[in-house]
């Protein structure tokens, strides 16, 4: 008599366990092998090219003015998407030396074709073209980033890379390298022959620069000219040549029917009618003294870019980590301290160290996402334990009211918040414009960086910044009431209207968020 097969259910939960089993001897093989397991970095080291006099259209614009500003930078604010467009678009043009680009993310969309169809342009006048980008976001790029890598004045690395480029093998990898692929480089910079850096909150994409209708950014980037270029050179040499890196040509390669793809990618965009403005704008400004006159400089000496080191992990001595010289900043505060987060998760230690700022007099003011407006409802959830303790002991709370489609915000991605801009200022002097999220993954576990000042013209317009994004008609003012219920304070109406649950939201996104915020997640927001 044959045995009865084994029940249905069984042979399920057998399969089960074999799959469970198989993704735990990888994980635990990834604990153990740590680092081994990554792509060896093997590219050449090289630095930033020596500065010139006159070798440059840059070079030409600037030392004169230079001269006028001895041991001063300038500096101005890029908010408005377009001229922030327009910036990256004009010192790539001018550039004729180098061009050191540093960035998160990059899109393969309309402004992601355009300003890398100004670097291939570069690269081909001679230009020596560098392009560090973090790999967590690149799948589906590498015939795009090979066709560029073609080209003999252009090398691009990856910082912490996949091994496997796609597919299932990439998610694999994930799961056996979880701790390690949890590090990521936040980093962005575009510098042009070492004179001009652009530093600030925008990865290159359509909704860093308004040009999605859908999706928009509020972001803020500064353009820095003279000596403190110098450091963010510094910043990008100390990436370029650690062992995170990996030259994208030791991982894929590359056939010269993608560079032809490339262009004529390049070129069918700037064809498009919503690429038009943004050409437009690039026509306008394009001139000998954009550098020099066009942008009205604010010249000041006490400015500087700051980055966390390439390599950067929990048990490393973080005396030069860049969340140590933002508290050290931020905690010295006397009479007031204005910050901008869109993701806002200032733990237990966080929120203590702010209320007792207002206990010493300081007013504290913070402006961050609402749930509506945040594109990760994870983010929001660890943020939402600490909203209740801030207003009670006195922080002043804003939240920016939602601008594009906060239904499709995804749980951990990013692609739909109305507000990105990482800054804050304080005593009226003080300030700082970055990659900086307050929350716990910028402070442990990516790298950042961003520009540290002491100038009370820079800081009265961050300062303004901050008002407009607090402002009634773009943001909720969050308060308890008698019966210390937290309320959203809508100040566009008269008389205003206190709203009693999260403005704009669905009962859906507040339960989901609400579950989330129940998981042991805060240390990866």
């Amino acid at each position: 008599m044959e045995p009865k097969p084994p029940p249905r259910r069984w042979r399920l939960l057998r399969l089960l366990g074999i799959v469970l089993t198989a993704l735990l001897v990888l994980f635990i093989s990834g604990l153990l092998l740590g680092d081994r397991l990554t792509p060896k970095a093997i590219g050449a080291p090289s630095h930033a090219l020596p500065l010139q006099d006159q070798q440059t259209l840059i070079d030409r614009a600037l030392v004169p003015v230079l001269a006028e500003h001895p041991g001063q930078s300038g500096a101005i604010y890029l908010s408005e998407g377009l001229e922030a467009y327009a910036a990256r678009s004009i010192i790539t043009r001018q550039a004729g030396r180098s061009l050191d680009l540093q960035y998160y993310m990059w899109h393969d969309d309309m402004v992601g074709h355009l300003l890398a169809h100004d670097v291939y342009q570069a690269a081909e006048r001679g230009v020596r073209v560098r392009l560090l980008l973090d790999d967590m976001n690149t799948q589906g790029l590498d015939p795009q980033m090979m066709a560029l890598d073609k080209h003999p004045n252009i090398e691009i690395r990856l910082y912490n890379p996949f091994r496997n480029r796609d597919g299932l093998w990439r998610l694999l990898e994930m799961v056996q390298r979880a701790f390690s692929i949890n590090h990521r480089m936040h980093n962005k910079a575009w510098i042009a022959d070492g004179r001009v850096a652009i530093v600030g909150g925008r990865n290159i994409g359509e909704e860093y620069f308004d040009a999605r209708p859908d999706v928009n950014f509020r972001d803020l980037d500064l353009l820095l000219a003279g000596p403190v270029a110098a450091d963010a050179s510094t910043v990008f040499d100390q990436f370029w040549n650690s062992d995170a890196v990996v030259p994208i040509a030791a991982l894929q390669f590359s056939t010269d029917q993608q560079l032809g793809n490339f262009i004529t990618q390049a070129e069918r965009d700037a064809r498009q009618q919503k690429a038009l403005p943004y050409l437009q704008r690039v026509r306008a400004r394009f001139d000998d003294a954009y550098l020099s006159e066009r942008l009205a400089l604010h010249w000041t000496a006490d400015i500087h870019v700051h980055s966390d080191p390439p390599r950067k992990r929990g048990n490393a001595d973080r005396a030069d980590w860049l969340v140590t010289r933002l508290a050290e900043v931020l905690l010295g505060a006397r009479h007031k301290s204005l910050l901008i987060s869109p993701y806002f998760v200032p733990g237990a230690a966080g929120t203590k160290a702010l209320v007792r700022q207002v206990q010493d007099g300081v007013q504290v003011g913070v402006v961050t996402n609402s749930l509506a407006a945040n594109d990760v409802a994870a983010v929001h959830s660890g943020y939402m334990h600490y909203r209740r303790p801030l207003v009670a002991g006195g922080v002043q709370l804003h939240e920016l009211r939602s601008h594009g489609h906060p239904e499709k915000a995804s749980t951990f991605g990013s692609s739909g918040a109305s507000l990105h801009t990482k800054a804050f200022v304080v005593d009226d002097r003080r300030g700082f414009v970055g990659s900086f999220n307050l929350d716990p993954r910028s402070a442990y576990l990516n790298t950042e960086m961003g520009v540290l000042f002491d100038d009370p013209v820079l800081a009265a317009r961050l300062r303004q910044e901050y008002l407009r994004l607090a402002g009634p008609e773009l943001s909720y003012w969050v308060y308890l009431d008698r019966d210390h219920e937290l309320r959203w304070l809508d100040r566009t109406h008269t008389p205003a209207i206190a709203l009693r649950t999260e403005p704009d939201t669905t009962w859906m996104q507040r339960a989901t968020t609400r579950v989330i915020s129940w998981l042991p997640l805060e240390s990866q927001l």
